[in-house]
């Protein structure tokens, strides 16, 4: 596989590259980042090898991110209308604005506005809600989103970090009024992060929504730096961020060291082309801080697990998944209703009800 090998991003026409390169580390401003020359290398790489989806958001190292990413397209304008831009709104840069941030209509528009400013564009590709925020009327969000669709400043929705019955919520709501709808989501996914699997992607896949895992490597835990059998502190700026691994974490990051030694890959290359082949994933989030982390990461697209290999990080990394979803699982097959009688007559289960049972 390819950066080129395009999807189509859940039930839109967009497509997208198998990996989307995350931008979160685009400028120094909180202090783990990459400088803007280097952003920049890193970004013409990724285009370069034929990658069309760029990820920002407006409070990424304080709007730096989108101010890179706008300074590279200013001096590459024929590329502009090649590629995929995503940015998110919801978090305030403002002190002491209290409509600065949120997902209130002045809010929405002051936002796109001034990323818009710092992108140097006329439209963001995918305009995503950063978070939930359960103050404002989800009707309102919805048709600020719509109005700002038909002035030809966004061209998609997305939804980030929002919890399940909220975006079903809400996507019921854009399909009744025909608001433009919600085509994808970005959530946390990894070996050492499944839960989304509960309600979220089964929600995505159900609803005709793309996924774009961020997280995919969960902070550098799963990049090849740790190990059970490995002491002392590991050479990453982040780590002094995020702390260390449990042992649980363990578990996992060992088993999936095992399993790139025998696939002969990075350990980075093999968590991420675990989440690549995983149901309802379209394009996976990744990102680096150095070149070097960025082709490393690209290595993934070379990457093909076994069945048995794939297994093995399935049931070490198998997650516990809030009710009802263990519950389901186990009552599904009693749905058939085979064998069982109502008032000593045998019960006959429909074609229309079995084909129906048949998909959950």
């Amino acid at each position: 596989m390819s950066l080129d090998s395009y999807v189509t991003l859940g039930r839109s026409g967009l497509r997208l590259s198998p990996f989307t390169l995350g931008t979160m580390t685009f400028g120094e401003d909180h202090g783990w980042g990459c400088s803007p020359e280097e952003s920049k290398n890193i970004l013409a790489a990724y285009l370069d090898r034929g990658g069309n989806s760029i990820d920002t958001a407006n409070i990424y190292t304080n709007g730096h991110s989108e101010k890179i990413i706008g300074d590279y397209f200013a001096g590459h304008r024929a590329l502009r209308d090649r590629v995929v831009i995503g940015t998110k709104f919801f978090g305030n840069l403002y002190e002491n604005d209290p409509n600065g941030g949120g997902a209130g209509r002045k809010a929405i528009v002051q936002q796109l506005e001034n990323s818009l400013r710092r992108l140097q564009t006329d439209y963001v590709d995918i305009y995503w809600l950063h978070n939930f925020d359960p103050a404002t009327p989800v009707e309102e969000t919805l048709r600020a989103l719509d109005d700002l669709i038909s002035d030809g400043k966004v061209r998609y929705v997305g939804f980030s970090d929002v919890p399940a019955w909220a975006t079903a919520e809400a996507a019921t709501i854009a399909r009744l009024r025909g608001w433009a709808p919600i085509v994808a989501l970005q959530l946390e996914y990894s070996l050492l992060e499944r839960t989304s699997e509960g309600e979220l992607i089964p929600m995505a896949q159900a609803l005709g929504m793309g996924v774009l895992p961020w997280g995919p490597l969960k902070s550098g835990f799963l990049s090849g730096k740790y190990s059970s059998a490995t002491t002392g502190p590991v050479d990453t700026t982040r780590a002094q961020m995020v702390g260390a691994p449990s042992e649980a974490d363990y578990v996992v990051i060992d088993a999936l060291n095992a399993v790139a030694g025998d696939v002969g890959a990075s350990p980075a290359a093999v968590a991420l082309a675990w989440v690549r082949g995983r149901p309802g994933i379209t394009s996976t989030l990744v990102g680096a801080r150095r070149m070097d982390q960025f082709e490393a990461n690209l290595h993934a697209l070379d990457v093909t697990l076994t069945e048995a290999q794939r297994a093995t990080l399935d049931d070490v990394s198998a997650p516990a998944l809030n009710f009802p979803a263990a519950n389901n699982r186990m009552l599904a097959p009693m749905i058939q209703f085979a064998g069982a009688t109502v008032d000593g007559t045998p019960s006959v289960v429909s074609p229309l009800l079995r084909s129906s049972s048949a998909r959950y």
